[in-house]
């Protein structure tokens, strides 16, 4: 029976996703979307589909760690490729598979979550790039104003001018051997299946206000008058940060979207504009320098150049003034032994944007893991614009350097010690719909992408255990109090869901949602042997 259903969206996340519980007589099963994000492929392009129209076939991709679709339409030899992230071997491989000659790459607006792939598709192919007039670039392109075209083989695509999520957002409609209907529309960031673009990635330069009540318009004038029927594809889907409450379904059509978007139920602006920047979630640091990049043209990339030379392995990298050390092996691993003040992010989750938004943009930033590791972390920071330096901990250990231990607890330990009363102060590091939704006592809520900051509000010299739902974001919490100087921070072993599955009591919130800065828990009613299967987004 389905008991609590919530809409989170990360503000490093991280975080972006559908949180609810259920209860039933089962075991406790995850079925979240950040597990499907865990294995090797989700870290590589997928098709999600090949689509058929009259004329030409659309073919959709994903990449699930970023929560990015990327297109190529092809028609009569010729393809058009649509928001590619920076490797783009997998559109080129593509286009030589269908037989397809790529005349050109278009993007739907200025990206700022990803380093987009336009120069590099310029340099493989020598297609030209199609953007916006206003997207104010410093590299060669050609300019789209409403009204532009671009035949491919039998398609047309026609572009209108469509601001909301950015300035520059542009929509392509695709049309086949009709040229009065529409069979699809390109719409980037400005509109999602089952929500919209979010306005404040600009910062001061243009108000979150002035962007919503600039989609209201475009939705309202121009978006809204097209067929019902008309298909729309979206450059995000559901964990995306570029948005709130994204679905997980790969498209949707304009008439779906005036049936069932939220958003697009306000019936005037003000009423969109103060739904829509209502507490919006923080974005990741780095996204105000990949949108930099993005526009001055990112600098090409070698990617099939060797490991550089391995960091010295000194004192340096344990001081959290001089480096920040980031450990990519997985968590248990992690514990077993690593660099002192190291913080854990595995590369199984969102490395990338979880790299993004806890590393700051000029920091020392040294990877350790092994070879193999590293050479995937390499490839896949390149997509968010980190260039880092590396190390091996072989080549720690060979040098003599220390090491540390995390000594993770276990669900049945903690739990013991809170029942006689020996129990250190517990921080859970989610999410506070999360905290407040279901959590194992009463702890405290510092949400890891302020815990930095709000670990102040804590003794170091105390011992603390954090926990999360699997333990992937409180690996991270306790090496970030460890690079703060705290001397015992704990892990709790398989985090809640371990909790859970022990049979061990949780707690319901009854009271009101907390916010950010939650410090204090809220009353709960303790449940019993909760068989709950935690449905959230751990990398969000």
């Amino acid at each position: 029976m389905q008991r609590k259903r919530c809409w989170i969206c990360f503000t490093l996340a991280l975080l972006v996703n559908l949180f609810f519980f259920c209860s039933g007589s089962q075991a406790a099963v995850i079925k979240d979307d950040e597990s499907a994000k865990h294995g090797e492929d989700a870290s590589k392009y997928r098709v999600v589909d090949t689509y058929e129209f009259p004329g030409f076939k659309l073919i959709q991709f994903e990449l699930p760690t970023l929560s990015i679709y990327s297109y190529m339409l092809v028609s009569d030899g010729k393809a058009l490729v649509v928001d590619p992230v920076r490797d783009t071997s997998v559109f080129l491989n593509t286009a030589k598979e269908e037989g397809s000659k790529i005349i050109g790459v278009y993007l739907s607006h200025s990206h700022a979550d990803f380093v987009a792939g336009h120069m590099e598709m310029k340099r493989a192919v020598n297609c030209p790039i199609y953007q916006s007039h206003k997207s104010g670039v410093k590299y060669p392109m050609e300019a789209l104003k409403e009204g532009s075209s671009i035949r491919v083989g039998k398609a047309t695509v026609s572009f209108i001018e469509t601001p909301g999520h950015t300035p520059d957002g542009m929509c392509g409609l695709v049309y086949g051997p009709n040229p009065d209907v529409p069979d699809l529309m390109f719409t980037g960031d400005v509109l999602f299946v089952g929500s919209v673009g979010r306005p404040d990635l600009l910062g001061e330069t243009v108000s979150a206000a002035w962007l919503a009540a600039a989609f209201y318009d475009s939705w309202t004038n121009k978006m809204s008058k097209l067929a019902d029927t008309v298909r729309i594809f979206p450059a995000h889907g559901a964990g995306s940060l570029c948005g709130a409450h994204l679905s997980d379904h790969p498209y949707s059509t304009i008439g779906e979207e005036k049936r069932s978007n939220p958003y697009l139920k306000h019936k005037s602006r003000s009423e969109f504009v103060a739904s829509l920047i209502q507490d919006l979630p923080e974005a990741p640091q780095y996204f105000q320098y990949n949108a930099a990049l993005n526009k001055n043209g990112p600098p090409l990339i070698d990617w099939n150049k060797d490991l550089p030379p391995e960091k010295k392995p000194d004192s340096s990298l344990m001081d959290p003034e001089k480096a920040y050390v980031v450990d990519v092996r997985e968590p248990d691993t992690y514990a077993a032994g690593h660099i002192q003040k190291s913080v854990n992010i595995p590369l199984r989750g969102r490395f990338e944007t979880w790299v993004g938004t806890m590393v700051p943009w000029d920091a020392n930033l040294i990877l350790v893991g092994s070879k193999e590791e590293l050479k995937e972390s390499l490839f896949r920071l390149h997509r968010i614009g980190y260039i880092p330096e590396i190390i091996t901990l072989d080549a720690w250990k060979k040098a003599g350097q220390p090491m540390k231990e995390g000594n993770p607890i276990t669900p049945e330990e903690l739990y013991r010690m809170m029942q006689d009363g020996s129990a250190p102060l517990i921080v859970d590091v989610r999410l506070p719909s999360e905290w407040m939704a279901l959590r194992i006592g009463t702890v405290l809520n510092l949400p890891l992408n302020r815990l930095a900051d709000l670990s102040k509000k804590l003794d170091p010299e105390a011992p603390v255990v954090v926990v999360c739902n699997s333990a992937y974001r409180s690996s991270m919490a306790a090496g970030i109090l460890e690079r703060k100087g705290f001397k015992m921070p704990r892990n709790l072993k398989g985090g809640s869901q371990a909790w859970i599955e022990a049979g061990l009591p949780v707690y319901e919130a009854s009271a009101p949602k907390a916010t950010a800065d939650a410090v204090a828990p809220a009353k709960a009613v303790p449940t019993r042997k909760s068989s709950k299967p935690l449905v959230r987004e751990e990398g969000c």
